[in-house]
């Protein structure tokens, strides 16, 4: 008996072992497994936890390591963890710190703590700091600190374009600096008025060749030869002659140019003038501007406020530019239509139409414009298209400047549209995705009678179930 009771004991307790054996092997391989593909799943509508296109697409390109330093108080790192740990799991190449530069001011000044840094990126290239803790600042420092150079966006002045100075009124392009210097674009204005691309100095003083042009005041006007990309946003008033050669010289000999130019509307005191010169040099690169007015008569604008004038775009052509824009909406209004071919040393390509239930009205003097079904063009209808002159220039035209001002560049995809343009024409096709936005403030709206059923459901009926659900039980096992 007592042999048979050893052995039984024997028994379980081997049992036992094995069990506790295999549990442990369970949690081990469910923590290697964890600590190595580390998977969340992000079910708020806008993705606000998690990285956007654009940092997911420059983190897994990394070539080389990036060392991203947090400096804060020890008690706010556990709030940094979140958003930095994104990055980090990501990529190997990505390892994240954090130095609270009070308890260790010396290992903190070593890796470049200043007062007004909280966030600095190192790529082994250059350190860059990010103003805050968020995606957008991040990975803009990112970008800035892998890519090496000055690029320049240089903004054409002097015939009514869009001002880069206001930041406040609708058509400004206060916004469109902004998301150009995020970027790790400098911008400034050049002015084809002038010879060498000089803007004229304020109280009469003599004006300052820009950067990379030719001092010789009797030269013809030119592009400064430091401009990454020429920017044309919706001039008033027509070019001269010299300033569209300007442009022509600087496209063919490899430049970059993009051309946003507004449908010659006479509605008052902000008419805008044909410009005859340029719109033949951009028909001689295969690109022609229509005399019309694109109008949505879709109805679909109207979700978004939005009247017949301004076209909504949803779908997109083949192109590096678009592709990743999907089905993301974009606004165009008072945008004119294009038509393109290719010529002997050109290769222009469509970007965007609108919908089928468009059409192009040429009636552009009268106040109220109307639709004539069976003369006016019908949709889809091309806004904007991408070209090559001999492989090297690049241009991209746009049917209306107003599309990135300050009222409608945040709207759905206009900024990525318009900063995807931008990286195609500077050669920065691996940045060219859909970048962070804001995190969006969803307010849960509780109606009355919807909280009096919350009340009904959680404080009276789930109870009660509860308490019947064992009544039912306890009597069934009486």
């Amino acid at each position: 008996m007592a042999n048979w009771m050893k052995a039984r004991q024997t028994k379980y307790a081997a049992y036992a072992s094995v069990y506790i054996l295999v549990i442990l092997a369970v949690l081990g391989a469910a923590n290697f497994l964890a600590n190595r593909y580390d998977k969340t799943y992000d079910s708020t509508a806008n993705k606000q936890f998690s990285l956007s296109d654009q940092s997911i697409k420059v983190v897994k390109g990394l070539k080389g390591d990036v060392h991203i330093t947090y400096f804060d108080r020890d008690s706010q790192f556990a709030g940094a963890h979140g958003l930095l740990d994104r990055y980090s799991n990501l990529s190997p190449k990505v390892h994240v710190a954090y130095i609270d530069p009070v308890k260790r001011p010396q290992e903190a000044r070593a890796a470049g703590f200043s007062r007004d840094t909280t966030i600095l990126v190192d790529s082994g290239t250059r350190k860059e700091p990010a103003k805050s803790l968020t995606e957008e600042e991040i990975t803009g420092a990112l970008i800035r600190s892998l890519k090496s150079g000055e690029r320049n966006a240089c903004f054409v002045s002097g015939s009514g374009e869009h001002s880069l100075d206001d930041t406040t009124g609708g058509d400004g392009y206060g916004a469109v600096k902004a998301a150009l210097e995020s970027s790790n674009f400098k911008t400034r204005t050049i002015s084809l008025l002038n010879a060498a691309g000089q803007t004229p100095a304020a109280g009469g003083e003599k004006a300052t060749p820009a950067a990379g042009a030719s001092p010789d005041a009797t030269a013809k006007p030119e592009v400064p030869k430091d401009c990454t990309v020429l920017m044309i946003g919706g001039p008033r008033f027509a070019y001269i002659q010299p300033a569209v050669d300007a442009i022509k010289a600087y496209v063919e000999n490899g430049g970059k140019a993009m051309i946003m130019l507004d449908p010659s509307i006479k509605l008052g005191k902000d008419d805008t003038q044909e410009n005859t010169a340029l719109d033949a040099l951009l028909e001689s690169w295969g690109v022609t501007l229509d005399k019309d007015l694109a109008l949505d008569t879709s109805g679909i604008g109207r979700v978004f406020g939005l009247g017949p004038e301004v076209a909504l775009v949803a779908s997109y052509e083949p192109h590096q530019i678009v592709n990743p824009m999907k089905e993301i909406a974009t606004a165009f209004p008072l945008s004119r239509t294009l038509e393109v071919k290719n010529t002997d040393k050109t290769t222009v390509d469509k970007l965007f139409s609108t919908g089928e239930n468009s059409f192009a009205t040429t009636n552009l003097s009268s106040g109220r414009i109307t639709i004539d079904p069976k003369n006016d063009k019908k949709g889809p209808l091309l806004l904007a298209a991408a070209g090559t002159y001999n492989k090297a220039g690049r241009f991209v035209v746009v049917g209306t400047s107003t599309w990135v001002g300050n009222s409608l560049i945040r709207f759905n995809g206009n900024r990525d549209l318009f900063l995807n343009m931008i990286n195609w024409l500077s050669a920065d096709e691996d940045l060219i995705s859909i970048r962070p936005k804001e995190p969006s403030n969803q307010a849960l709206n509780v109606t009355g009678q919807r909280f009096n059923m919350m009340f009904w459901l959680s404080v009276v009926f789930f109870p009660l179930a509860v308490v019947g659900i064992g009544l039912g039980t306890w009597w069934k096992r009486r």
